[in-house]
């Protein structure tokens, strides 16, 4: 399976700040989409990402004000990125050993998605819930 298999069932709605918003709008707008990471896009370009991690570890732990801090001062710029002819086992192994929960999807240098561990995992119980039923009916022909 691929990223865009994944991305045509869950969708394609990519939510994005500017890293001169402070973290407390961002972090709003996260809780009303009810999303784990936000993406920093400006012009159209991918600046970083910024993860309810990086609020914990940045802010909270640091004792420093989310209505004062801004974007840029705690996203992760360096932002790792995969296509959406991309498969599932490479985004397991790129999740896996950069300790990352989200890859945003980039087409041509525009992004066009973001997948987080929740739906390749998702997509994996499928694909053996699939397998489960192809051998069941395999071994009861």
């Amino acid at each position: 399976m691929t990223v865009n298999q994944i991305l045509s069932t869950k969708g394609k709605e990519v939510y994005s700040v500017l890293s001169t918003n402070t973290v407390y709008e961002a972090l709003t707008v996260m809780s009303e989409k009810n999303i784990g990471a936000i993406l920093v896009i400006e012009d159209t370009v991918l600046k970083g990402i910024l993860s309810e991690r990086d609020y914990a570890r940045k802010i909270v732990l640091k004792d420093k004000s989310s209505k004062d801090a801004l974007v840029k001062e705690i996203m992760v710029s360096e932002v790792i990125c995969i296509k959406p002819s991309d498969n599932l086992d490479y985004c397991m192994e790129l999740m896996n050993t950069k300790k990352i929960r989200h890859l945003p999807v980039v087409e041509n240098n525009i992004v066009v998605g973001i997948i987080s561990i929740s739906d390749v995992v998702k997509a994996i119980i499928e694909i053996q819930k699939d397998t489960i039923n192809h051998l069941n009916s395999y071994i009861t022909q």
